[in-house]
């Protein structure tokens, strides 16, 4: 197997090392120190940066102003990101706007897709149901009214809602088919009600009252939602990855300068034990990741379909992210969680991305009904 990244995939990671390198985790909102939202809006001085890096459009088409790269590439910027705790929706919206480059109608492309590589126009996704415990696509209805759709349903934990042009939400039909509608963060019949994350991010509870969409803004291509799904979860893989990879360097750098009788901490049995146990944990994480991304770039078969990685991905990266946090509060002693000191941050971010990625369990079962239905051998 060649492991080896591309040209392109290498310079885009250096191009996102250009742009996160201002930015200071230790300067990141706490949630720690602050009531409410830690912010009304996330970071548009840091989305700028990246707009004028070609980092916004990496994955749409040059007709749209991008680079025509894929998945693993996103994944290679989005790890960078999440070690410094970058507060821009770029999973969300390059994801999207993918999607409606791949199932999209040539109006909604036209008019959404060269906006949003120039960072103009702002798409997240709605993913988490009516109560987070569900499918998506279960928690709203769409029914068609002539040449429009309407909505009804609620959506809660909507990600960078707030600073978000439109809303991808999946619906059911009553045919039972899953479609994907673009609905505008101002559109009549849609309401937003704050809520707050364990990062103290402003998410949103999307409610919709026959919320009426276009048509052209309507995405009813078979297999668009599950296919970004795999999307979205994969990139979610890829900033547990980052912000894993980021700790465990912070606690190599804490337990090699602390010392207890006289020696770093760092060279006690029991703690290299517990910290090599983490690098393993980030080096599982690390290959299923890129295993994941390639199966939804390439669409290469397999002797599962790619959901089967993508599930194998989020198992690793949803006990990983929390097993190398808990870990590096433990080696910092109380220092760790000194709200001086940037790690508690990071603990808080992390709890987010493995709620986002939901528990290991449920992915093990979702594996094991793939392999019940495609017999290896």
């Amino acid at each position: 197997m060649d492991f080896t990244f591309t040209e392109e995939q290498q310079a885009a990671v250096e191009a996102a090392k250009a742009v996160f390198a201002g930015v200071v985790p230790d300067g990141v909102p706490s949630p720690a120190l602050t009531a409410g939202a830690v912010a009304a809006d996330f970071d548009r001085q840091v989305w700028a940066k990246l707009a004028a890096a070609d980092l916004l459009s990496l994955l749409l088409d040059e007709e749209y102003g991008g680079a025509g790269l894929d998945a693993v590439a996103l994944c290679l910027v989005l790890r960078e990101s999440a070690k410094v705790l970058a507060r821009v929706p770029l999973l969300e919206s390059s994801a999207a706007a993918l999607a409606v480059q791949r199932y999209g109608g040539p109006e909604s492309k036209a008019d959404l897709l060269p906006r949003a590589s120039r960072g103009e126009l702002v798409l997240t996704v709605a993913t988490s149901g009516r109560t987070g415990h569900e499918p998506a696509e279960r928690a709203v209805t769409a029914r068609r009214d002539g040449d429009a759709w309407l909505l009804d349903g609620t959506q809660t934990a909507v990600p960078w809602a707030y600073g978000a042009d439109f809303i991808v939400v999946p619906a059911h039909t009553d045919t039972d088919r899953t479609v994907l509608a673009l609905v505008p963060r101002d559109l009549e019949g849609a309401v937003l009600a704050e809520q707050i994350s364990t990062t103290g991010e402003r998410l949103g509870q999307l409610r919709l009252d026959s919320a009426r969409v276009a048509s052209r803004d309507v995405i009813d291509a078979e297999g668009a939602w599950e296919w970004l799904r795999e999307l979205l979860a994969t990139g979610t893989c890829a900033q547990a990855l980052g912000l894993g990879e980021a700790v465990l360097r912070m606690t190599s750098e804490y337990t090699g300068k602390r010392e207890q009788f006289g020696f770093p901490v760092a060279t006690f049995q029991a703690v290299a034990v517990q910290a090599a146990d983490r690098y393993i944990d980030l080096r599982a994480m690390e290959a299923t990741l890129w295993q994941a991304a390639w199966r939804i770039s390439t669409g290469a078969c397999g002797a599962l379909p790619a959901s089967g990685d993508v599930a194998v991905a989020k198992i690793w990266a949803s006990e990983g992210v929390r097993r190398v946090v808990q870990t590096a509060q433990h080696l910092h002693g109380g220092f760790g969680a000194d709200t001086d000191y940037s790690l508690h941050r990071y603990h808080a971010w992390a709890k987010h991305l493995e709620l986002s990625l939901g528990p290991a369990a449920a992915h093990e079962e979702a594996l094991g009904d793939l392999l019940a239905a495609h017999p290896l051998g």
